[in-house]
């Protein structure tokens, strides 16, 4: 039986630099890097496309003038990205700058394999280069369990699953991953991985499935499911999730891989359905109405994986970490955080999204 007391410090953080740190999971990292660790400094890289917006980080800069940076940038562009190796000297990169929708990525692959394969090749490189031999550094990817494939009935993605990507998203996210691997057994570039399960909690882009059903319900407009509703996803809160991130990027070996799941298992239209229930108790509608009678079924989407779940064992042995929140909990915070917050989603969708489905339709 390992030790599950103490861990290990492998790697110690000082300047991070964060991609994707104005997205849903950055912004959100951002927060819980500053909140906890006062000793740090967060330099926070985003290019405010589709999913990236200031909004999601407002306050930060007055709270924490002194500890974080924000700048403008494209993760592709390596005149840039050069530059702020050089003005900030980061020790640390986490690496979460991508594009992330699986539809849009349907209809337009060639921005997916331009952010996700050569926007990390670019920071690899940039890396190398301002990094050279050092061993006190560590550049972290962040991934997905898509890169996995689909699931049957039964069984558990792992560490040692092989690949199978099914979409475009996904595909250029398995290419993200196997560069990451190849800069660290090619060029011993310190690096560490995480490939994580459907993420929700408090500023999730609008457009994603828990903050759609929550923004359309109180507006008693359709609550649209792809296909059968069927299709099985494991939800993790996305705080859980920052907690695994951190603990890898300091506690874990040079050159492993963690999947990170929420042990969580819903059909999305069970999903739906306690997300209804949620909003009956929180937020009722007017003359006894059910939001469950707003649910409708709509074209599925190509290619669309029937199952993902992720054994997470290997990061609850080996670093001690397990979730946090149980999804009915985490679920009915999560509402309630999106009823209190009808500004901020006003003022996204009125940015950047107009509620109607994205990509393939």
């Amino acid at each position: 039986m390992k030790n599950r007391n103490k861990l290990n410090i492998r790697h110690t953080p000082k300047t991070i630099l964060i991609t994707g740190g104005a997205g849903f999971i950055g912004s959100n990292l951002v927060r819980h890097l500053l909140e906890t660790d006062d000793k740090i400094k967060v330099i926070n890289y985003d290019a405010l496309t589709y999913a990236g917006s200031l909004l999601n980080l407002q306050g930060i800069e007055e709270e924490y003038k002194k500890r974080y940076i924000f700048i403008k940038g494209d993760i592709c562009n390596e005149q840039q990205v050069a530059s702020v190796f050089k003005d900030h000297q980061p020790n640390t990169i986490i690496h979460l700058a991508a594009e992330s929708h699986v539809d849009r990525s349907i209809d337009g692959p060639a921005e997916f394999l331009k952010t996700n394969i050569m926007g990390t090749y670019t920071l690899l490189a940039c890396a190398l280069s301002s990094w050279k031999d050092r061993t006190d550094v560590r550049f972290h990817h962040v991934s997905t369990d898509e890169v996995y494939g689909s699931l049957g009935k039964t069984g558990l993605f792992t560490e040692e699953t092989p690949y199978d990507p099914s979409s475009p998203y996904s595909a250029s996210k398995a290419s993200s991953d196997h560069l990451v691997r190849a800069w660290n057994r090619t060029f011993n570039l310190p690096v560490t991985i995480t490939n994580c399960s459907n993420n929700y909690g408090p500023y999730q882009f609008p457009e994603k499935l828990i903050p759609l059903m929550i923004a359309n319900g109180v507006k008693e407009k359709p609550l649209p499911v792809y296909g059968n509703g069927l299709n099985i996803r494991d939800w993790l809160h996305v705080k859980d999730h920052c907690q695994a991130i951190d603990k890898v990027v300091r506690y874990a070996d040079d050159g492993s891989t963690y999947n990170v799941g929420g042990i969580n298992e819903w059909t999305n239209i069970d999903l739906v359905h306690l997300l209804c229930k949620t909003l009956d108790e929180v937020k009722p509608l007017s003359e006894n109405n059910k939001y469950n009678s707003l649910i409708s079924f709509v074209k599925d989407r190509p290619g669309h994986d029937a199952r993902y779940a992720i054994c997470a064992d290997k990061l609850v042995n080996d670093l001690n970490w397990k979730p946090e929140y149980t999804f009915e909990e985490g679920l009915k915070e999560t509402v309630n955080w999106y009823l209190d917050n009808e500004k901020w989603i006003k003022d996204i969708t009125d940015e950047k999204y107009d509620g109607e489905r994205l990509g393939s339709s």
